[in-house]
């Protein structure tokens, strides 16, 4: 990632951390992870999320709703259909980095550091895995 290290060293506001603190609550729940994580491949419709997360699409929408006030999702109409997406590069960067942090507690080598041919069958559509950003 291509931060600004000097960034680090200055002191957050009251409301910028309270923001943040909200980010960390809406990760801190196993669907919306899922959710997030499967929206780090590209926008899908409740119903696409609720079959791939294996949750029933009343759940899933009622988390997505949270997600977007929060504004780590976006979404975008069509027709009588809705699709969401991460917000911007820093929450599917957020996402990515929290799941492959998580695969270094694992045992053996975590997933993210594999031959390129296992990581697109790990997360085939993220864009991630064919040596782009991330790996």
């Amino acid at each position: 990632m291509n931060a600004d290290k000097r960034a680090c060293r200055r002191r957050l506001d009251e409301d910028q951390v309270g923001l943040v603190v909200e980010v960390f609550r809406m990760l801190a729940d196993a669907t919306r992870v899922q959710v997030l994580w499967q929206l780090v491949g590209g926008e899908l419709s409740v119903n696409e999320l609720a079959e791939r997360v294996g949750k029933p699409a009343p759940s899933v929408s009622q988390h997505l709703a949270k997600l977007r006030m929060a504004r780590l999702v976006h979404t975008r109409r069509e027709g009588t259909s809705i699709y969401y997406s991460v917000a911007n590069e820093h929450v599917q960067q957020l996402v990515t980095d929290a799941v492959f942090n998580a695969e270094h507690a694992g045992p053996g080598i975590p997933g993210h550091h594999r031959a390129t041919s296992d990581l697109q069958v790990i997360h085939e559509s993220t864009g991630l895995a064919a040596g782009g950003e991330g790996s």
